[in-house]
């Protein structure tokens, strides 16, 4: 008799994208139905969800399962099938099989390798090293067939390497943070497709692009060598630079069949005569025909002015995407420096023409063209004269200057497309000086701009006396409009908030971007609230008068403000924008349930505020760029800081008439994250990505150039309103205690384990009674409220990872909850200020979990203290925590403090450090689950909030939107439904509610699921 209920031959084929289309026959050769198929051969494959997200397809009468690629590798690596079946695997599965464990081997030792093939199609696919597969089967009979079977099936190995490609990607650069760190580590492998791989083979490619090690003691480098005294010709030459000693450079000539002749080290003769073929062949695809001549030199031929000059500004740069090193010229980077520069000189004069105030963007000034090049300062028409003689590299004053021809065009059509006699508009002429407020500066960052962009060319403006004047008011605060304070805003602005919204307000008039960078705690979400609600008045006002209400005759009627933050705080905005402004109408534009572009611009004409996250803006981008909007406002605008990623760049596509950044801390870890923010806010203020680079970053970080950080700090300072807690002006206004709600959204997987636990009970319910009954819900409680925290929580599953080093995969962890998340960017926050915390959690599972994040994100000591730590170490922790931090040096750029042993993050269990503790070293307080006695969270608070506390002390409470966290809360708001006294110091008032109340409380609200 048969140890198994049924018989199933599993069949597969790979598609070309990898996908595994699988197909079964039972014992009377009948094929499997696609939903039993589905049922029992994913019954514990938990990324499917057991099989129920998998698709079916029909293939002539025949049901296919598809399993996704990044899946396929994965599953049949491990295979955890149903035991009570007779499972046989043929053809392509029985390969799929065999393969499946050593290539998923290969993954964990990451044992693959960049696709040359896919590159030179210009597309980024991952293949596995050959040598290591071979390797890694060699020995085990099953896998070596599998390898044998896998090559006389030429189609299904493209299948599976596309399996194997989907799954490198789906392991190790899933996430845009991962991906721009392979794209920072190996950026040749995204150059331009071809070019970058011309005359090579797969190991010479992978050596060039960094991902393998060139094992020659040498590099080949190209030099371009200047006229000399006696030629008036530019040559190329081919050097060999000593690897240990970049000075040491050896001259080498091919000859036209490869062949290299020179003197070079003896032991560099092999990898010399290896290699040599291979560099001419790349040169001869890599640069034009023109340099590359016959004979025992190919690159002997002299060269032209007008071939010189293209290898300086187009071929050089051809040959380092190509992965070659070039010589210029010493003076090359400093010459080209030295770019034409074009200035709209305004006009003597108080006024405006007609002699109407420039107060007003559209007041026209007069203004004359001049040119800058080099020292030489040349009017319109000197500047017509030299661009006639058509030189491209000239001699002045005894140095070299290049003159692109481009960028000379380029000053012509601006010129040309421009009318001097219309004059610049005084906004025109605002943007110009502030984009060229520094002369040297600007005329780097016009070089860097014009290359980046050639239809457009920065231009510069020189003020006379009385726009000097005007315009110097930007940096007084005392001359900012004071408007009134909306009447819609519920809420008693204190008087740095009241300056906060008139600055945005101020800065609007002129089309100018704002970062509201005070710290956190201090109001930046009301602060925005009030502006928004400024903006409303202003459109009311305009319907009421036209001619009146409008900031800007550009600005259309109806448009919204766009509020774009974390999903981890959509909750909070959406409750925040309810409690302070509830005239304001909102739409929120988030998950599955979003509009499309169909009904999308009805509903969001009608609001006054679209609400979305981050992640949802660069999914929607095509839809969110159409509108022209109010504003567009980001929170925690550190998210763009990193300029590359999608989501950064699908933001700054949408247009909008005002820009607000809000953000505690607008530098993290870099100066360019300064510079994404404010590209955002003021396009093209601070240069180029590469411009602010060599003018402020590698000066200011690498060299503290104290000159370039006082340039920088005078150039963002009209932009920026940064108010620290620790101002006298701020403390004394600022209540002793302050308490905010932080909400949070769910987790699909804690949306799908809180529904299985709350249908649980509610099944329950029906059957139990009396002490079983509140048993039960106590026990569900439980779980909801770890559910809310963390799942790991629930599932008493030790923390991912193989430890290593001490270090845990900590990604894994924050992804999986979105507290986490929200808590951890606080922390560092916080942290960026060199303040401390406390944070309150139940549960011990919870408080190790938050000690291995914290500790290793922050890279400092955590402290965890429970009901089972000892009292000699829980004192020890005390006493830790509470001595007084070393002194601070000067805080670097970059915003990190010095690493040392001192502790600032201290989380307690709730009941073991909720009382009798002293902790006035931590002026924020963490609650991140919530004991439903507000008496217990307040002796738990009072354990920074009390006698000695110097500092103004911030409380931030968790709460899991959607789930009967929210709910609790609310009752507790409103005090509708419960009293002071039904709720004890216990949670046993649940237990009497009714199913019909239990179900109402528990059962999750879904527009809040992740």
């Amino acid at each position: 008799m048969s140890m198994y209920t049924r018989n199933i031959t599993v069949q597969l084929a790979l598609s070309q994208y990898g996908d595994a289309l699988i197909y079964g026959i039972n014992e009377r050769d009948d094929y499997v139905s696609g939903l039993l198929l589905k049922q029992q051969l994913f019954a514990w494959h938990e990324e499917s969800f057991y099989g129920t997200e998998l698709t079916t397809q029909n293939a002539d009468g025949v049901e296919l399962v598809i399993l996704p690629a990044e899946q396929v590798i994965p599953f049949f690596a491990d295979l955890k099938v149903l035991r009570h079946i007779g499972w046989s695997w043929e053809g392509n599965a029985g390969i799929l099989t065999a393969l499946a464990p050593v290539l998923a081997a290969l993954l964990d030792e990451k044992q693959y390798v960049p696709s040359f093939s896919a590159f030179r199609e210009g597309q980024l696919r991952w293949a596995w090293d050959g040598k290591a597969l071979a390797g890694a089967a060699g020995g085990n009979p099953e896998a070596e067939a599998g390898l044998r079977g896998l090559r006389e099936r030429s189609g299904f190995e493209e299948g599976l390497q596309a399996a194997f490609s989907a799954a490198v990607f789906q392991r190790y650069y899933s996430t845009e943070a991962e991906a721009g760190d392979l794209r920072s580590e190996f950026p040749l492998l995204f150059s331009r497709s071809g070019l970058a791989a011309a005359g090579m083979d797969a190991d010479s490619w992978l050596m060039s692009i960094g991902w393998k090690a060139d094992s020659a003691p040498f590099r080949p480098v190209l030099q371009l060598l200047e006229p000399d005294g006696d030629s008036s010709f530019w040559r190329l030459q081919l050097l060999l630079q000593d690897k240990r000693d970049e000075s040491a450079l050896v001259p080498l000539r091919l000859s036209d069949d490869g062949e290299p002749h020179g003197r070079w080290p003896a032991p560099w003769a092999e990898h010399v005569r290896e290699r040599a073929a291979g560099w001419l062949s790349r040169l001869r695809e890599s640069l034009p025909g023109e340099h590359i001549g016959r004979g025992r030199d190919v690159l002997g031929e002299p060269l032209s002015d007008e071939v010189a000059w293209r290898f300086l500004t187009v071929d050089s740069r051809r040959l380092l995407e190509a992965g070659w090193q070039v010589l210029l010229p010493a003076w090359w980077e400093a010459a080209s420096r030295k770019k034409p520069r074009l200035r709209a000189k305004i006009s003597s004069g108080e006024g405006s023409r007609g002699g109407r105030s420039l107060f007003g963007l559209d007041a026209l000034v007069d203004f004359d063209w001049r040119i800058s090049i080099g020292d030489a300062d040349l009017s319109e028409a000197e500047f017509a004269e030299l661009v006639a003689r058509g030189e491209r590299l000239v001699k002045f004053r005894g140095q070299w200057i290049p003159l692109d021809p481009a960028l000379l065009a380029q000053i012509q059509r601006a010129m040309a497309g421009m009318d001097k006699s219309q004059g610049l508009s005084f906004q025109d002429v605002l943007q110009l000086h502030l984009l060229g407020s520094s002369e040297d500066e600007s005329a780097e960052a016009a070089a860097e701009q014009a290359e980046e962009d050639a239809a457009r060319f920065r231009l510069e403006v020189e003020l006379n006396a009385h726009l000097v004047k005007l315009i110097g008011q930007l940096g007084q605060r005392d001359r900012w409009p004071q408007p009134a304070v909306p009447a819609g805003l519920h809420a008693e602005l204190r008087s740095y908030q009241q300056e906060g919204f008139a600055w945005l307000a101020f800065l609007r008039r002129f089309g100018l971007g704002a970062v509201l960078a005070d710290d956190m705690g201090l109001g930046k979400t009301v602060q925005l609230i009030a502006y928004l609600l400024h903006l409303k008045e202003l459109e009311e006002a305009a319907e009421a008068d036209p001619a009146a209400g409008r900031i800007r005759q550009t600005d259309p009627p109806g448009w919204p403000s766009l509020i774009i933050c974390p999903t981890s705080v959509l909750g909070n905005w959406q409750k925040e924008l309810q409690r302070f402004a509830p005239s304001l109408k909102v739409m929120l534009h988030y998950g599955s349930k979003r509009l499309d572009a169909g009904y999308f611009y009805g509903a969001a004409s009608q609001a006054d505020v679209v609400l979305t996250s981050y992640a949802t803006a660069a999914l929607d981008q095509e839809l969110l760029k159409q509108f022209t909007w109010a504003a567009i406002c980001l929170d925690e605008a550190q998210n763009i800081k990193n300029a590359g990623t999608k989501q950064s760049s699908a933001v700054r596509s949408f247009p909008a008439l005002h820009r607000i950044a809000l953000t505690g801390t607008p530098i993290e870890n870099r100066l360019s994250e300064l510079w994404s923010i404010y590209d955002f806010i003021t396009p093209g203020y601070l240069g180029s990505a590469k411009s602010f680079q060599d003018r402020f970053a590698n000066a200011i970080e690498k060299e503290r150039d104290a000159k370039r950080t006082a340039d920088l700090q005078k150039m963002v300072k009209p932009f920026m309103l940064r108010r620290k807690k620790k101002d006298p002006a701020i403390q004394l206004d600022l209540p002793d205690k302050n308490e905010m709600k932080t909400y949070v959204h769910l987790t699909a997987e804690q949306a799908a384990l809180y529904d299985q636990n709350v249908n649980g009970l509610l099944e329950r319910m029906q059957k139990l009674e009396g002490i079983e009954r509140k048993g039960a819900i106590l026990a569900a409680l439980t779980s909801l409220k770890q559910l809310c925290d963390h799942p790991l929580l629930l599932s008493k599953d030790a923390l991912p990872g193989t430890e290593t080093e001490g270090r845990f995969d900590t990604a894994v962890l924050i992804e999986r909850s979105a507290k986490l998340e929200r808590l951890l960017a606080m922390v560092r926050e916080l942290r960026e200020e060199n303040e401390r915390c406390l944070i309150f959690t139940q549960y011990v599972g919870m408080g190790k979990m938050l000690q291995a994040v914290l500790s290793q994100e922050l890279q400092e000591p955590v402290l965890y203290l429970n009901g089972s730590t000892p009292k000699s170490a829980r004192d020890r922790m005390i006493e830790q925590f509470q001595t007084p931090a070393p002194p601070q040096g000067e805080a670097p750029p970059a915003g990190h403090q010095p690493q040392s042993d001192q502790p600032n993050v201290f989380i307690l269990s709730l009941k073991a450090g909720g009382v009798g503790l002293n902790l006035t070293a931590a002026n924020h307080v963490f609650h991140f689950d919530r004991w439903w006695n507000p008496a217990v969270e307040n002796q738990a608070t009072d354990r920074a909030y009390r006698m000695g506390q110097t500092k103004d002390v911030q409380v931030h409470k968790f709460i899991s939107l959607g789930t009967l966290e929210e709910k609790i809360d609310e009752m507790l708001e409103s005090k509708q439904q419960l009293s002071d006294d039904v709720i004890s110091s216990s949670e046993s008032w649940i237990t009497e509610l009714s199913t019909d109340a239990l179900k109402d409380l528990f059962t999750l609200r879904r527009e809040w699921v992740g």
